[in-house]
C-alpha cells in the first residue's frame, strides 16, 4: 500500500532532520514528533545515535523541568533542531504567533510567542511546519513578528530558519538572500498550485523535484515503531493514523 499524505510528511521531515544529534520538539506537534522517532530509527541502523525530546511525552523526554530545562539546553548550543509554526509565516522566515490585523485588537488570537523568539536565535537548525499550505498562512508580510526569521548584520545570531515543510512542498531557506526556495513538491501538485496558495514570492530550486515516497522499509518503520513510540503522547492521533492505512 502506498503511502498517505502524512505519512508521508513524517518521510520528509525525518529526511530534513539527516545528520542532527539531539532534536527538541514542542506540544502539540504530532507529525514532527513522528519524524523525529523515524530519524533515530533509520539512524540507529546506520550505527548512528539521535537524542530526541518530546516535550508532552513520558517516554521520550529527558527533562524534567519542562520548558525552562529546554530553553536552557538550546542556549548553551546542546539542541541541533527545533520545530516552529505560526498562524502567518511570511517570505523571510518571520513568524506570527500573536494574531492576525492590528495588534492588541487582533483577530483571531494566537497562542503566542512563548519561547520562539529565543529557540530561533539560538538552535541552528529551526524547521518551519505547517501542515495547511494557503495565503491566510503564508503571507507576504507577518502582522506581528513574533520571531524574526533574519537579524541585522553585526547580530550574533545561531540559529534561524533551516527549511519549511508544508501539506504541498518543501523549501529551504537562503539565509544570505533571506528567501525561501523551493526544493520539493509533494505528489498531485504542481508549481502552480504552489504559488497559488503562497502569498509570499519564492526561488525553485534547479534540481526542483516530486517528494520522493517512502520506500517499504521507511514505510513498515513509521506503521509499526515510530506509531507505537508516538501513542505515549498522541495515542488518538496514532488511532486515526492506522485508522486509514
Amino acid at each position: 500500500m502506498s503511502a498517505s499524505d502524512r505519512e508521508r510528511l513524517i518521510a520528509t521531515v525525518a529526511d530534513v532532520l539527516d545528520g542532527v544529534g539531539h532534536v527538541a520538539v514542542g506540544a502539540s506537534s504530532p507529525i514532527p514528533a513522528a519524524g523525529a522517532m523515524l530519524r533515530r530509527a533509520l539512524d540507529e541502523r546506520r550505527g548512528r545515535a539521535v537524542r530526541i525530546s518530546i516535550l508532552g511525552s513520558a517516554r521520550h523526554n529527558f527533562f524534567t523541568n519542562g520548558s525552562a530545562e529546554l530553553f536552557d539546553c538550546a542556549a548553551q548550543g546542546r539542541i541541533d533542531a527545533f520545530f516552529l509554526g505560526g498562524g502567518q509565516i511570511d517570505g523571510e522566515g518571520n513568524i506570527n504567533l500573536v494574531g492576525a490585523g492590528d495588534y492588541p485588537r487582533s483577530s483571531p488570537r494566537w497562542p503566542g510567542s512563548f519561547g520562539s523568539g529565543l529557540l530561533y536565535y539560538v538552535v541552528p537548525r529551526v524547521i518551519l511546519f505547517r501542515e495547511e499550505h494557503s495565503p491566510r498562512v503564508f503571507v507576504d508580510k507577518v502582522d506581528f513578528v513574533s520571531a524574526a526569521g533574519t537579524s541585522a548584520p553585526g547580530v550574533h545570531r545561531t540559529g534561524g530558519p533551516y527549511a519549511l515543510v508544508t501539506g504541498l512542498a518543501r523549501f529551504r531557506f537562503d539565509r544570505e538572500r533571506r528567501r525561501f526556495v523551493l526544493s520539493e513538491i509533494h505528489p498531485e501538485h504542481g508549481l502552480d498550485d504552489i504559488r497559488d496558495r503562497t502569498g509570499f514570492e519564492f526561488d525553485c530550486a534547479q534540481d526542483l523535484r516530486a517528494t520522493p515516497e517512502p520506500d517499504k522499509e521507511t514505510l513498515a518503520l513509521i506503521r509499526g515503531r515510530v506509531f507505537d513510540e508516538l501513542a505515549d503522547a498522541y495515542p488518538q492521533f496514532v488511532e486515526m493514523l492506522r485508522g486509514s492505512e
